[in-house]
């Protein structure tokens, strides 16, 4: 069995395979990515601008191609497919059009006499370990800001996801980008900390599990090299007193149904204030409700398979341990019997410390509904999380919002709305949610050489 396969979710079957790479393939791809990046980086800062412009304009020609391969792969809905591209383009557009402001040299005010600067330049070969859920998006987010600044990219894509990885290795190809400086491999984890170990390679971008970031981390920092984790989350969504309930209950919806529960930034955790608790629920209830699985390739299809089978075992695992030792059951989903991936929304109460699902990511349509007395209650059972990615406030005074963000460990708070990227909005968390910031002028600076030049008078 080939170590990367395309196994359509809404099936189960095996649709194609892919070689895995040789390890004697591993030295000329570096040795070829590494001459790359120095012709690469010698390149003015407008024809790199351009030629990530180009691949833009490609991604939204090739729309409904690119969705079609996210569909196929792993289970996302058409619509959603279609809007993943959009992203994908969009990020690229913003930092090739960004990027001269971005990278532009910073004078400094100095205490001394004379002048100094700082200049903002790439670091080398970079190699980039992405994940299944977002197969461009958040590719997007570690290729552009990247290959605009002047490095050169190793990708190493999920292993579930090889024709997503192809098209976008296509795109760069068809965009002007040069050999070597973007390279895709079907690497093992194996070969990646061959890869990693490396003194050509100057750094490495993570999206994945804990374990992955972990074991990344460790080799990365053995070797000094710098890191970016986007690891997971147990996101809150907080919900005070809404002006209108039933439009946060349909936020929460969408919150925890998009991509089939299968996104980092998900709400997880619905921690609601006593007083509004019961209406939220019913509300909640109702909203969860219109999600129900189906074909993804029907244009109105919100729901579509989970990515793997083995998604569906961990899933009912997590959510049947819960159960069992005494949380309740507001709405009872689960397995679909049958072909494919498919699980039916499932919404839990009465989660208590010492359940998987009250520490662990549920990755999934699954939601926990927890009751509190007040909104300081709130705020501190949001922080038991071990994770610190994003969290949703819901309430009808902003300023007691605003004090609440400032009480939040995370590293994203949105007021009255549910977590949504952006190419112009900095993405990332604290503790186990991981290290460093990605799209943004921030996301343009983590693997950049920020040279002080200094000239006294």
């Amino acid at each position: 069995m080939s170590y990367y396969q395309t196994i359509n979710p809404a099936t189960g079957q095996v649709e194609e395979e892919f070689e895995t790479l040789h390890d004697e393939a591993i030295e000329p791809v570096l040795a070829t990515a590494d001459a790359a990046y120095r012709a690469w980086r010698a390149r003015p800062l407008a024809e790199r601008s351009a030629i990530v412009s180009r691949a833009a304009a490609i991604c939204r020609e090739r729309t409904e191609e690119l969705a079609a391969v996210l569909t196929a792969e792993m289970g996302k809905p058409i619509v959603q497919a279609r809007g993943e591209v959009g992203i994908w383009a969009a990020i690229f557009d913003y930092f090739a059009d960004n990027a001269e402001k971005f990278l532009a040299d910073e004078d400094l005010e100095i205490m001394g006499g004379g002048e100094a600067w700082v200049r903002t330049e790439p670091i080398g070969v970079l190699l980039g370990i992405m994940p299944w859920n977002f197969p461009y998006y958040q590719a997007a987010r570690f290729i552009a800001p990247n290959l605009v600044l002047g490095n050169a990219i190793v990708l190493k894509h999920a292993r579930n996801c090889p024709r997503s990885a192809l098209a976008i290795a296509q795109v760069m190809t068809d965009a002007g980008v040069p050999e070597g400086v973007y390279t895709n491999v079907f690497a093992t984890n194996e070969q990646v900390a061959t890869i990693l170990a490396d003194p050509r390679i100057q750094g490495v971008s993570l999206t994945g599990s804990e374990r992955a970031g972990s074991a990344v981390g460790e080799i990365a920092g053995r070797h000094m090299k710098k890191y970016v984790l986007e690891l997971g989350g147990s996101d809150p969504f907080i919900v005070v007193d809404p002006v209108d309930m039933a439009a946060a209950a349909q936020a929460a919806a969408i919150g925890r149904m998009h991509n089939a529960g299968q996104v980092c930034t998900a709400s997880k955790r619905f921690i609601v204030l006593d007083a509004v608790y019961d209406d939220f629920v019913s509300q909640f209830v109702k909203a969860i409700d219109v999600y129900q699985p189906g074909d993804p390739t029907a244009e109105s299809t919100n729901l579509g398979p989970l990515s793997t089978a083995a998604a569906v075992d961990e899933l009912e695992e997590q959510l049947g341990e819960a159960v069992r030792a005494g949380a309740t059951v507001l709405v009872e989903g689960g397995r679909v019997e049958g072909e494919g991936s498919y699980f039916r929304p499932s919404v839990l109460t009465d989660v208590t410390p010492g359940m998987r699902a009250y520490s662990e990511e549920l990755f999934g349509p699954v939601a926990v509904v927890y009751r509190v007395a007040d909104l300081d209650e709130a705020v501190a059972l949001a922080n038991t999380s071990p994770y610190g990615l994003a969290v949703s406030l819901f309430g009808q005074d902003e300023e007691t919002l605003r004090a609440a963000a400032e009480d939040l460990d995370f590293g994203m708070v949105w007021i009255n709305g549910i977590s949504r990227s952006a190419p112009d909005l900095p993405f990332g968390g604290v503790k186990r949610s991981g290290v460093g910031r990605e799209l943004s002028r921030y996301g343009m600076y983590e693997f950049a050489n920020k040279k002080l030049v200094r000239i006294p008078r």
